[in-house]
C-alpha cells in the first residue's frame, strides 16, 4: 500500500513537472517529502526509542550541517535555498532535515537488506566476523549510495529552483565530499543503534525516487 501511494504521487509530480507549466507540482514538493517521511516511519517494523532517537539525530545533524553550509560555506560550498521548500530557519528550509532522513535511512536500509547475503558469504569464505563486514558495508556502501543519490538529484533540484550555487553555478566536488563524510557519520549511528534494519518500503521508495530524478534529469529542459 505504501509503495503504491509513493509511486502514485511521484508519477503525478513527474507528469506535472514535465508536461505542465503550472508551478503547483514543484511547489507541492514539501507535501511529497512529508508524505514519504510519514510512510517510512509508518512502515518501519517494531519502532522503539532508538529508532526515534536516530531520527532526531539525523534531523539535527542534517539541518545544522546545512546551516553551517549556507551561512559560512565551510560545508558543501557556496549555495543558498529558495522559498520553494517552505519555512526557513537561519536561511535553511526546516524540511531539509526530512530530506536528510529519507536519504540516509533509505540508503542504510537498502545496503543492509540487499547486501546481507553477500556479506555473509564473504564472511564465511574469509573467516572474518560477519558483524564487522556488515558494519563496514552498511556504513561505507550506504554512504556511497547516499552520495550517488545526491549526484542524481542535484542538477534536477537546481533546474527546479530549490537551491542555487554561487560562482560559476556549477556543483563543486566539495559538496559530494561533505555529503560522503556526513553520511558516514550518520550511517555509523544507523548501524550501531539498536532498531530493526528491515523495511521493504524504504528500498522501494529509494528506487522510486531514483527513477523520478533520473527521468527528470534526462528530459527536463
Amino acid at each position: 500500500m505504501a509503495t503504491g501511494i509513493a509511486i502514485f504521487f511521484h508519477a503525478i509530480g513527474l507528469a506535472g513537472i514535465l508536461f505542465s507549466d503550472n508551478k503547483f507540482f514543484i511547489q507541492s514538493t514539501p507535501f511529497n517529502l512529508l508524505l514519504s517521511y510519514f510512510l517510512l516511519v509508518w512502515t518501519h517494523p517494531e519502532k522503539n526509542k532508538s529508532f526515534y532517537f536516530f531520527i532526531g539525530i539525523v534531523f539535527i545533524v542534517g539541518f545544522l550541517s546545512e546551516v553551517v553550509g549556507v551561512n559560512t560555506g565551510l560545508l558543501f560550498g557556496d549555495y543558498h535555498y529558495s522559498k520553494i521548500l517552505g519555512i526557513q530557519l537561519f536561511q535553511v528550509p526546516i524540511l531539509i532535515a526530512v530530506n536528510w532522513f529519507i536519504i540516509i535511512y533509505c540508503s542504510g536500509i537498502c545496503t543492509h537488506v540487499l547486501l546481507n547475503k553477500v556479506i555473509q558469504r564473504v564472511a564465511k569464505d574469509s573467516n572474518e566476523p560477519s558483524l564487522k563486514l556488515k558494519a563496514m558495508s552498511v556504513i561505507f556502501d550506504g554512504a556511497s549510495l547516499a552520495v550517488l543519490f545526491d549526484w542524481l538529484m542535484e542538477p534536477v533540484a537546481i533546474k527546479l529552483g530549490f537551491w542555487t550555487w554561487g560562482g560559476d553555478r556549477s556543483i563543486p566536488f566539495y559538496n559530494y565530499l561533505c555529503w560522503l563524510l556526513i553520511s558516514i557519520l550518520l550511517l555509523t549511528i544507523f548501524n550501531f543503534f539498536n532498531f530493526r534494519k528491515e523495511n521493504k518500503f524504504a528500498v522501494n521508495l529509494l528506487l522510486t525516487q531514483a527513477l523520478f530524478f533520473l527521468i527528470l534529469r534526462t528530459f527536463l529542459k
